[in-house]
């Protein structure tokens, strides 16, 4: 193997198995001790030079998730969920439970706490986003954000943000390959996208190219 091919080689996490515990936006439950720090790599070698980093686990009833990026201006001003997030500064996951169909789930969290939990068929490229129907009750995210160094309010000078949130089974229903098991492998991404002085900067885990939806190109998570 060459080294070009070596170096997009796609990366592989392993997920730890851990109780349930609440989300607070700050990431200090100890449960976080079990799980390592994955950095995101910046796709615009001139764009922001902030860092970005996650952490994921999971339980018998959903996935956790830790992400953490430092920032200078908190920009973000959708006060409801469902809108156009990631024309703002957003945390996105992406996860493709089962390589045999073309449908993965997409979440993304904004500073500010507002979501937007989707399914997304694609179909050669051609995908749009689903929401989800009885959204209530087992099937609800639960979600928490914290600011460093400022007050969580649009356009405040900061020091950076978290959001922790956990994602239920339930509501990944009925893709398949779920809940996983001790030996069950998925394949997923992680982005972030900061949009500081008019400018948007976006960080991958596993690289794609144009689009976030080259699902093709997704990191492997396996579970322990």
């Amino acid at each position: 193997m060459d080294v070009h091919a070596q170096a997009e080689e796609r990366p592989r996490l392993s997920v730890r198995p851990a109780d349930d515990f609440e989300v607070t936006g700050t990431g200090d439950h100890a449960s976080w001790q079990r799980a390592e720090w994955v950095t995101l790599r910046r796709r615009q070698p001139e764009g922001h030079p902030y860092e970005s980093r996650f952490k994921m686990l999971y339980s018998n009833t959903g996935l956790y998730f830790l992400m953490d990026g430092t920032d200078r201006k908190l920009t973000a001003t959708m006060n409801e969920d469902f809108m156009d997030l990631w024309n703002e500064d957003v945390f996105e996951v992406f996860l493709w439970t089962d390589e045999r169909y073309p449908a993965y789930f997409e979440y993304e969290i904004s500073p500010l706490n507002r979501e937007l939990p989707i399914l997304i068929p694609n179909f050669g490229g051609q995908f749009l986003g689903w929401r989800p129907w009885h959204y209530e009750r087992d099937r609800l995210t639960r979600k928490a954000t914290s600011i460093i160094g400022g007050p969580k309010q649009s356009q405040a000078a900061i020091q950076g943000w978290r959001a922790e949130f956990f994602i239920p089974y339930q509501l990944l229903r009925p893709l398949q390959n779920v809940p996983p098991k001790p030996g069950t492998k998925w394949r997923a991404n992680f982005y972030r996208m900061d949009h500081d002085e008019g400018r948007r900067t976006q960080w991958e885990w596993a690289r794609v190219g144009n689009s976030f939806h080259e699902y093709e190109r997704f990191g492997e998570l396996l579970f322990q």
